[in-house]
């Protein structure tokens, strides 16, 4: 009776705060609305109160209202309706660029091409408009007619090109194909009907030979989790369980199993995972690993263990809350942060060492909770060194590839084609002779040190040291565009044949220098590691 009165007691006080604190806010408002000086807009003032509200519980936790639907229905199912390509704005270029037109999409059919630089949407300047501006221009209802007028490269006057919109369907699985006599899948989102792709995918690399199947994770930040269901289902037997979920309500409380037959339980799978596969991506990877089905590959993953629903709101807005945790096969929930915990300065925790618990496979692993999921075969990527951020960033490398299409009709198949050494010598004297500047972190940092010397009254002091640690800091283009020759040659690479091969082309060429896909391959070709790497202690 102690008890129950407590919790009682307990939930009335949370009432009243949530009562008291309601009413307050809407008397603020009013009391605004009627005697600030300056006219307030509700919607303005509210959505941002809604969304510093929201900020506080996790990132997860949006509110959508009906003009912002389109928002969320893209992140459920990959569709929106425009005219189908990625557009950039780079740093003083005062035009919106076309990126990459999807294949197959209007964009692509009617035209527009990768370096057309839009002047005009249906007779409006877009001059010095942001990218958000001019995304919402190309948007619009299906079966629509809009007019884009762009700068060509090569072209000297402007180019009409009159487009109509259709639905966008972004693949969720922009590649696949053949790699060293094994099925490779790239998996970029989990969005509405991802699982018949992947199943298409696998269909038609059986039929060509597959000895097994790499699954790439990599840079997948999740989504719809009956599509995750349904992926591990295709390699594990009919009414396996892959997690459960709980939360503050019963309903939330659920056990999901698979519901089909396998495609194939026994095909050797590897999956590749970085730092920025998260949701979804590891209850895949997770309940493979759980359940020793596949090697995982690769970096640690995110550690987003929360589930979100949708509820519905007045006024036809939508709020996607976090309703619940999940737990995969082993028990265990990989949610790296503790949104609950908060430091002085307001930031989420990180779930401490003290509290990570151990769990184990189906074979007896030993495996963690708290901290996404730890690759079995551990294999980071290489550290991108700073001038390729700085180049892949930078408007030189987009300028080179325009110049490199005007000189080249064609290129060699996705498969063939190579950015040659001969080419790469080209590349490095238009970027010499270019407005490419990068600054060094070393040099950042010398002039930080000479800046924070001058307050302390030091500079003078040290100068002679400065002067002589600038000179052997002095930067050498050319030095880093050789150093780092492969790693630039390989992006450069990747950026010629999206020109050619759309998306496609640009995957098959990461591949080629991918250090964790070759490590997969290298575990798929030792069937007794692949084997070992499964196994639990003493068997």
């Amino acid at each position: 009776m102690l008890v129950g009165g407590r919790m009682q007691m307990l939930a009335q006080g949370h009432d009243f705060e949530l009562s008291r604190n309601m009413e307050t806010f809407h008397d603020i408002v009013r009391e605004l609305d009627l005697f600030y000086v300056d006219t307030i807009n509700p919607q303005k003032l509210i959505g941002r109160g809604i969304d510093a509200m929201l900020s506080g519980i996790d990132p997860y936790t949006q509110y959508y209202p009906d003009d912002e639907q389109k928002d969320l229905k893209m992140m459920t199912t990959g569709k929106y309706a425009g005219i189908g390509a990625i557009i950039r704005q780079y740093n003083g270029r005062d035009w919106i660029c076309i990126e990459e037109p999807y294949e197959n999409m209007p964009a692509a059919r009617y035209g527009l091409r990768a370096g057309d630089q839009i002047l005009r949407i249906d007779g409006e300047s877009m001059k010095g408009k942001a990218s958000s501006y001019v995304s919402d221009k190309l948007r619009g209802e299906t079966d629509t007619k809009l007019t884009v007028t762009v700068r060509r490269p090569g072209v000297e006057d402007s180019v009409d090109v009159e487009i109509v919109r259709s639905v966008i369907a972004l693949p969720a699985v922009p590649y696949y194909g053949m790699w060293n006599g094994y099925g490779y899948i790239l998996l970029d989102q989990f969005t509405e009907n991802c699982s018949k792709e992947v199943l298409a995918a696998l269909v038609s690399l059986k039929e060509k030979g597959a000895k097994g199947i790499i699954l790439d994770l990599r840079g997948n930040g999740g989504g719809l989790l009956n599509e995750a269901i349904d992926i591990v289902g295709m390699f594990v037997p009919k009414g396996t369980k892959v997690l459960e979920t709980r939360g503050k309500i019963p309903q939330s409380e659920k056990s999901f199993v698979t519901a089909r037959n396998p495609f194939d339980a026994d095909i050797p799978l590897v999956v590749l995972t970085d730092g920025q596969s998260a949701s979804a991506s590891e209850i895949v990877s997770g309940a493979f690993q759980d359940l020793d089905r596949a090697v995982i590959v690769g970096a640690r993953t995110f550690g987003k263990g929360l589930v979100q629903s949708t509820r519905p709101l007045p006024y036809n807005g939508v709020l996607k809350v976090t309703t619940a945790k999940y737990y995969i096969p082993s028990g265990r929930c990989i949610q790296e942060i503790d949104y609950s915990k908060r430091d002085e300065k307001g930031q989420a925790e990180h779930i401490p060492d003290s509290l990570v618990h151990l769990f184990h496979t189906a074979s007896g692993r030993p495996v963690k909770d708290g901290g996404g999921i730890t690759p079995d075969v551990i294999c980071n990527p290489d550290t991108m060194p700073d001038i390729l951020y700085s180049i892949s960033q930078d408007v030189v490398l987009f300028d080179y590839a325009n110049e490199f299409c005007l000189k080249h009709a064609s290129i060699k198949p996705m498969e063939e084609y190579e950015f040659t050494d001969s080419d790469y010598s080209e590349f490095m004297d238009y970027v010499s002779n270019s407005d490419f500047v990068f600054t060094s972190n070393s040099s950042k940092a010398l002039k930080a040190l000479k800046k924070i010397a001058q307050t302390e009254g030091l500079a003078q002091k040290a100068a002679g040291e400065f002067d002589a640690l600038e000179a052997k800091l002095q930067y050498d283009l050319k030095h880093d565009l050789d150093l780092f020759r492969d790693d630039i040659k390989r992006l450069v690479g990747m950026e010629i044949a999206s020109r050619y091969y759309y998306q496609k082309g640009a995957v098959i060429q990461s591949m080629k220098g991918d250090k964790p896909l070759a490590e997969a391959v290298r575990i798929l070709d030792d069937g007794k590691r692949y084997a070992s790497l499964l196994q639990g202690p003493g068997k």
